[in-house]
Protein backbone atom coordinates (compact mmCIF):
# COMPACT_ATOMS: atom_id res chain seq x y z
CA UNK A 1 0.00 0.00 0.00
CA UNK A 2 2.77 2.29 0.57
CA UNK A 3 5.42 0.89 -1.05
CA UNK A 4 5.33 3.79 -3.88
CA UNK A 5 5.52 7.28 -3.45
CA UNK A 6 2.79 9.08 -4.97
CA UNK A 7 1.13 5.88 -5.57
CA UNK A 8 -2.20 6.45 -3.77
CA UNK A 9 -4.52 9.23 -5.29
CA UNK A 10 -7.38 10.66 -3.13
CA UNK A 11 -10.78 10.86 -5.57
CA UNK A 12 -10.88 14.36 -7.55
CA UNK A 13 -14.40 14.15 -8.25
CA UNK A 14 -16.27 17.67 -9.19
CA UNK A 15 -12.77 19.29 -9.16
CA UNK A 16 -11.73 20.59 -12.38
CA UNK A 17 -7.80 20.21 -12.32
CA UNK A 18 -6.69 22.31 -15.87
CA UNK A 19 -9.47 24.92 -15.45
CA UNK A 20 -8.94 27.44 -18.66
CA UNK A 21 -9.97 30.63 -19.25
CA UNK A 22 -10.39 33.04 -16.53
CA UNK A 23 -12.66 33.69 -13.51
CA UNK A 24 -15.68 36.23 -12.54
CA UNK A 25 -12.84 37.76 -9.60
CA UNK A 26 -10.03 38.18 -11.80
CA UNK A 27 -11.89 39.85 -14.72
CA UNK A 28 -13.83 42.58 -11.95
CA UNK A 29 -9.95 43.08 -10.77
CA UNK A 30 -8.80 43.76 -14.44
CA UNK A 31 -11.75 45.89 -15.11
CA UNK A 32 -11.37 48.26 -11.92
CA UNK A 33 -7.79 48.70 -13.14
CA UNK A 34 -8.49 49.70 -16.74
CA UNK A 35 -11.41 52.29 -14.99
CA UNK A 36 -8.72 54.06 -12.56
CA UNK A 37 -6.36 54.04 -15.59
CA UNK A 38 -9.02 55.81 -17.63
CA UNK A 39 -9.76 58.26 -14.42
CA UNK A 40 -6.31 59.26 -14.61
CA UNK A 41 -5.56 59.53 -18.30
CA UNK A 42 -9.05 60.70 -20.20
CA UNK A 43 -8.36 64.20 -18.39
CA UNK A 44 -5.14 64.49 -19.66
CA UNK A 45 -6.15 63.41 -22.99
CA UNK A 46 -8.91 65.91 -23.21
CA UNK A 47 -6.75 68.65 -22.07
CA UNK A 48 -3.95 68.27 -24.76
CA UNK A 49 -6.87 67.94 -27.60
CA UNK A 50 -7.97 71.51 -26.05
CA UNK A 51 -4.51 72.68 -26.71
CA UNK A 52 -4.05 71.38 -29.91
CA UNK A 53 -6.72 72.72 -31.00
CA UNK A 54 -6.38 76.25 -29.56
CA UNK A 55 -2.63 76.25 -31.19
CA UNK A 56 -4.46 74.86 -34.45
CA UNK A 57 -7.03 78.41 -33.97
CA UNK A 58 -3.82 80.57 -33.24
CA UNK A 59 -1.54 79.38 -36.17
CA UNK A 60 -4.80 79.85 -38.72
CA UNK A 61 -5.70 83.33 -37.50
CA UNK A 62 -1.70 84.11 -37.90
CA UNK A 63 -2.17 82.92 -41.29
CA UNK A 64 -5.33 85.35 -42.12
CA UNK A 65 -3.67 87.91 -40.37
CA UNK A 66 -0.77 87.78 -42.70
CA UNK A 67 -3.26 87.31 -45.97
CA UNK A 68 -5.14 90.34 -44.82
CA UNK A 69 -1.97 92.12 -45.00
CA UNK A 70 -1.34 91.01 -48.67
CA UNK A 71 -5.02 92.20 -49.37
CA UNK A 72 -4.13 95.36 -48.16
CA UNK A 73 -0.99 95.97 -50.26
CA UNK A 74 -3.23 94.23 -53.50
CA UNK A 75 -6.88 96.16 -53.19
CA UNK A 76 -5.91 99.21 -50.81
CA UNK A 77 -8.46 97.02 -48.48
CA UNK A 78 -9.18 94.16 -46.06
CA UNK A 79 -10.93 91.02 -47.10
CA UNK A 80 -14.22 91.65 -46.33
CA UNK A 81 -15.35 88.28 -45.12
CA UNK A 82 -13.07 84.94 -43.84
CA UNK A 83 -13.87 83.30 -47.86
CA UNK A 84 -12.74 86.00 -49.42
CA UNK A 85 -8.77 85.64 -47.48
CA UNK A 86 -9.05 82.55 -49.56
CA UNK A 87 -7.40 80.26 -46.35
CA UNK A 88 -9.67 77.85 -45.50
CA UNK A 89 -10.74 76.91 -42.01
CA UNK A 90 -9.59 73.53 -40.44
CA UNK A 91 -12.06 71.43 -39.57
CA UNK A 92 -10.95 70.82 -36.09
CA UNK A 93 -11.16 74.73 -35.99
CA UNK A 94 -14.60 75.20 -37.25
CA UNK A 95 -16.15 72.81 -34.90
CA UNK A 96 -14.05 74.37 -31.79
CA UNK A 97 -14.42 77.97 -32.12
CA UNK A 98 -16.93 80.26 -33.53
CA UNK A 99 -15.05 82.61 -36.00
CA UNK A 100 -15.84 86.16 -36.82
CA UNK A 101 -13.95 88.62 -39.10
CA UNK A 102 -14.70 92.54 -39.10
CA UNK A 103 -13.41 95.40 -41.13
CA UNK A 104 -13.48 98.66 -40.30
CA UNK A 105 -13.05 100.99 -43.76
CA UNK A 106 -11.27 103.51 -42.04
CA UNK A 107 -9.29 106.01 -42.34
CA UNK A 108 -7.30 103.99 -40.73
CA UNK A 109 -8.63 100.89 -42.48
CA UNK A 110 -9.10 97.94 -39.69
CA UNK A 111 -9.68 94.46 -38.83
CA UNK A 112 -10.33 92.36 -35.99
CA UNK A 113 -10.40 88.25 -36.39
CA UNK A 114 -12.22 87.16 -33.17
CA UNK A 115 -12.04 82.75 -32.07
CA UNK A 116 -14.97 82.02 -29.43
CA UNK A 117 -14.96 78.54 -27.93
CA UNK A 118 -17.83 76.50 -28.93
CA UNK A 119 -19.36 73.70 -26.39
CA UNK A 120 -16.30 71.65 -28.09
CA UNK A 121 -14.00 73.59 -26.37
CA UNK A 122 -15.56 73.35 -23.14
CA UNK A 123 -12.75 73.66 -19.81
CA UNK A 124 -10.59 76.15 -22.17
CA UNK A 125 -8.96 78.00 -19.69
CA UNK A 126 -7.87 80.62 -22.52
CA UNK A 127 -11.16 81.73 -23.53
CA UNK A 128 -11.70 83.90 -26.23
CA UNK A 129 -8.69 84.91 -28.94
CA UNK A 130 -8.33 87.87 -31.03
CA UNK A 131 -6.18 89.44 -33.40
CA UNK A 132 -6.26 93.10 -35.25
CA UNK A 133 -4.49 94.81 -37.97
CA UNK A 134 -1.44 95.85 -36.02
CA UNK A 135 -0.91 91.95 -35.13
CA UNK A 136 -1.95 92.84 -31.78
CA UNK A 137 -2.94 89.48 -30.02
CA UNK A 138 -5.52 88.82 -27.23
CA UNK A 139 -6.83 86.20 -25.09
CA UNK A 140 -9.04 86.49 -22.44
CA UNK A 141 -6.14 85.07 -19.99
CA UNK A 142 -2.78 86.88 -19.66
CA UNK A 143 0.04 84.21 -21.83
CA UNK A 144 -2.40 82.78 -24.01
CA UNK A 145 -0.89 83.71 -26.83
Amino acid sequence: MFGRLGAHRWPTRGVRRNAHGITLIELMVALAVVAVLLSVALPSYRDSVRKSTRAEAQAWMLAVAGRQQQFLVDRRAYASSIADVGIAVPASVAAAYTLDLTVQAGPPPGFSLDAVPKDRQVGERCGSLAIDQAGVKAADVEGCW
